[in-house]
């Protein structure tokens, strides 16, 4: 039976979408830390903020909740929150930040930390993200897919499902937790099935999946783009194939989220036989935040009814210092309170037991009224070391300016701040396995990034005195990535790396010469 047909005959509600679609964004959100409250209210988190006395302040017409709410409850980074909360509730601690134990844990290490962070899923959260995947499923209505699209399969690529078993919880890759959860009715769809999906070794599972991928009618895919890319490669290898379309002429969907794709759509295009829509998803360890919501989009829409409440901090100089981090006293508003085309960090309250929590995101607003997102980088992924304020939207942009006028294909780069002299130079690496003539990348990536950012410009005349580029081949970052234990799932390559990160990139480096 076609997916859509199953998900309407199994009884699966769409009320959640239609809610949004026809309340305003400030009243959802309003009803939503409202519900968060008062669930969590006798936990020893709510106990101690006060949640009862927020709740108190609902039954004014104005925004006293919301006062309130900031007024009572501290804003939290992962190392406040987790030392004095979540590692309560890691010990097997009842009735911490949320209702009841916390069974799992997501193994999280973002993009900017070396070490692994712990992120409480619940079971509320687990059933959110699935209420949410579903909603993201039923826009497939909107585009205009061949009726067999409906009938085959959904290859969701992440981690293992056979999780680490640590007594009080278990631990694992966000991806592997919720596969190891998809309902009964959703198995019938789901590759590469329970089986692949246990296995531990990454390469091992590669190339299960490539064995088995004839026998396969995959019409969607789901993953992170650099591991997606190198299992269609190794699939084409294993068939000698010369486009994966000849593998599964079916595929027409790509779902794809954690990092900027426009690096990865010549690579991308290169594989395949026909074109295919690429939907663009923001699901991470902390919550299913946005999904694309229909064909032509460049923007995502906010999930508002779901489990989460945010708050946003203009991502301002006054607000955060050279290294990213979060100054005292920064004002947070709510979605109402935004202005379109300005960027924000991301706060969350969840049903994770994550309060005004700093996910580390930034975001732009392209739609108030409709809530609509895009990514622009993250607080600690923009290098400032003169005031040139460089962020990871400017240099995706950069990147895939330079591969266009070279011809080439870029998908995976980064960058450093280094001293140079009395005064500071920018470092990138650049993966590429084709032939690159280094001078002139080097040439016009910096012209571009003075075309995209000013204060860069005005830095590159004064203290930011030098540019160097590195090419290396494209495996050398898939190879740092394996000797730290973080390939695939949902694990990719920073796009600044600094501090002991890079010194660990830099031996590498030296020891791969």
């Amino acid at each position: 039976m076609p997916i859509l047909g199953t998900l309407l005959k199994k009884g699966i509600r769409i009320r959640e979408s239609l809610e949004q679609e026809y309340s305003n964004p400030f009243d959802l959100q309003k009803n939503e830390l409202k519900k968060l409250l008062i669930s969590a209210s006798q936990t020893s988190f709510g106990k101690q903020y006060r949640f009862d006395h927020i709740l108190g302040a609902y039954k004014y017409t104005n925004k006293e909740f919301f006062e309130r709410f900031k007024q009572f409850i501290p804003i939290h980074n992962y190392n406040k929150i987790y030392d004095e909360w979540w590692s309560q509730a890691k010990r097997g601690g009842s009735n911490v930040c949320w209702p009841g134990k916390v069974k799992y844990f997501a193994l999280s290490s973002g993009t900017s930390e070396a070490s692994s962070k712990y992120i409480p899923i619940t079971r509320d959260m687990r059933k959110a993200i699935q209420k949410t995947s579903i909603r993201q499923i039923l826009t497939l209505s909107k585009y205009d897919l061949p009726s067999e699209v409906y009938q085959g399969g959904i290859l969701m690529l992440g981690g293992s499902t056979q999780l680490n078993n640590r007594g009080s919880y278990f631990e694992g890759d966000l991806s592997g937790i919720t596969a190891a959860q998809i309902p009964f009715w959703f198995q019938h769809f789901y590759k590469p099935g329970k089986k692949i999906a246990k296995t531990r070794d990454w390469d091992e599972k590669l190339d299960e999946i490539a064995r088995n991928a004839g026998d396969w009618n995959i019409n969607i895919i789901v993953g992170v783009p650099a591991w997606i890319q190198l299992l269609m490669e190794k699939i084409l290898d294993y068939y000698s194939a010369t486009h994966i379309h000849e593998v599964w002429p079916n595929l027409s969907v790509y779902v794809h989220g954690g990092v900027s794709f426009d690096p990865y759509r010549k690579g991308f295009q290169k594989l395949l036989g026909k074109d295919i829509y690429y939907i663009e998803t923001y699901l991470a360890s902390e919550g299913f935040i946005a999904f694309q919501n229909g064909p032509g989009q460049r923007s995502m829409k906010m999930v508002l009814n779901s489990g989460i409440f945010y708050e946003f901090i203009p991502f301002e100089r006054k607000y955060f210092n050279e290294s990213g981090e979060l100054l005292s006293n920064v004002p947070t508003l709510m979605i109402d309170e935004v202005e379109e085309g300005k960027e924000y960090a991301l706060l969350l309250s969840s049903c994770a037991g994550a309060w005004r929590y700093l996910i580390g995101d930034v975001v732009r607003i392209i739609n108030k009224e409709e809530a609509e997102i895009v990514i622009t980088g993250r607080t600690k992924h923009f290098l400032s070391l003169c005031g040139e304020h460089l962020s990871v939207d400017n240099m995706n942009k950069a990147i895939e300016l330079v591969s266009d006028d070279l011809n080439i294909t870029i998908p995976e780069f980064t960058v450093s701040g280094i001293p140079h002299g009395s005064l500071f130079a920018h470092h990138w690496y650049i993966g590429t396995d084709d032939t690159v003539n280094e001078t002139e990348m080097k040439v016009k990536l910096d012209n571009y990034l003075k075309e995209l950012n000013d204060d860069y410009a005005v830095e590159r005349s004064a203290a930011l005195k030098e540019v160097f580029i590195s090419v290396l081949p494209l495996n050398t970052f898939y190879k740092y990535m394996e000797a730290k234990g973080k390939v695939g799932g949902q694990n990719k390559f920073p796009r600044v790396i600094k501090d002991s990160q890079l010194e660990d990139w830099k031996s590498f480096l030296n020891l791969a010469v």
